[in-house]
């Protein structure tokens, strides 16, 4: 089903979901199922599934460094499959730019369309570790908007080199990504929202945001949305604090602010348990507040373990 589909047939239920992330390449799938379990307690309608761009590492040879580019999480698609047969749940996984050609985004989305996976988030990807900006594959996309516009291209049955009778198409909703503290690459927040606007006019069907710790940026994130003419619906992406660190780290990848209040109850923790503790109460706090302002949805990045978003969906689902 749909996630819009999903999202009508709930009435105004706020409902829950989260996000994992591939293993490292040769682990074993079934610590992924073990994190995924508790939380199928609280009826997630779908799962997303992220997808890792190509990176560089290096391998000793004759006394040298060789350098090779590989992927360390790969099987998102595989992976997609494999949830939606054990659990009976919705798969999303995340289609990118970077990493990826046309031909090979065709293929996967071909792919998609045989096992059945009807949605799709649409993204640019991160530049690599080695980069200071974003540089696109040769043969792929640079923005997100071309990717969208190719994935809608195919719901319409336009594929790169071949057109094909409607009645043959397995058509995507498609997710795009969105920014309430502006993506770090914006200029401006103004900016920001009409190319988000640009991706809704090509096909996006909804949007799920970057993480934040201040619901009040996300609420008008939503009324400048609302008021730019975006009226799909918009998914608040939650990322609950776990260790100390995440104070510099979340503020320097994902360029957001960390709330003062959230800061001092982080730093007074002695152990990671506390800190744990924190990042559950005060994402306990903001879903609630979420939840009240209507949500159609409540999105988790779980990432790894899973404890501390089950500790959550208990009190709120």
């Amino acid at each position: 089903m749909k996630i819009t589909d999903h999202i009508k047939k709930a009435n105004g239920q706020t409902l829950f979901s989260f996000e994992i992330v591939p293993p490292v390449k040769g682990k074993s799938i079934q610590e992924l199922y073990k994190n995924i379990d508790p939380l199928m307690e609280f009826k997630p309608p779908f799962i997303d599934v992220t997808t890792s761009r190509e990176e560089y590492i290096y391998k000793e040879k004759d006394g040298l460094l060789d350098k090779k580019l590989t992927r360390t999480r790969p099987g998102t698609l595989g992976i997609c499959a494999s949830l939606k047969h054990k659990y009976n749940v919705d798969t999303v996984p995340h289609v990118l730019c970077g990493g990826f050609t046309k031909e090979e985004t065709e293929y996967l989305l071909v792919d998609c369309q045989y096992l059945e996976i009807e949605n799709v988030m649409a993204l640019r990807g991160d530049a690599r570790k080695e980069e200071k900006y974003f540089t696109p594959t040769k043969g792929g996309h640079q923005y997100a908007t071309e990717l969208v516009k190719q994935i809608q291209d195919i719901n319409e049955g336009n594929y790169l080199h071949d057109t094909i009778e409607a009645s043959d198409l397995s058509s995507f909703c498609i997710g795009v990504a969105g920014y309430p503290e502006k993506h770090m690459e914006a200029p401006s927040l103004q900016s920001d929202l009409k190319r988000l606007k640009e991706k809704v006019d090509l096909g996006a069907d909804y949007v799920v945001t970057q993480m934040f710790f201040d619901n009040q940026k996300f609420f008008a994130f939503v009324e400048a949305a609302r008021a730019m003419g975006i009226n799909v619906p918009i998914i608040p992406g939650i990322k609950p604090i776990a260790v100390k660190n995440h104070l510099q780290l979340l503020p320097q990848v994902f360029r957001v602010d960390i709330p003062q209040d959230l800061i001092d109850a982080v730093e007074a923790c002695k152990t990671n348990q506390d800190v744990r503790k924190v990042g559950v109460e005060w994402a306990i706090q903001q879903s609630r507040e979420l939840r009240e302002y209507g949500v159609p949805v409540l999105h988790y990045y779980s990432m790894g373990k899973s404890d501390n978003v089950e500790a959550i969906a208990k009190e709120l689902f």
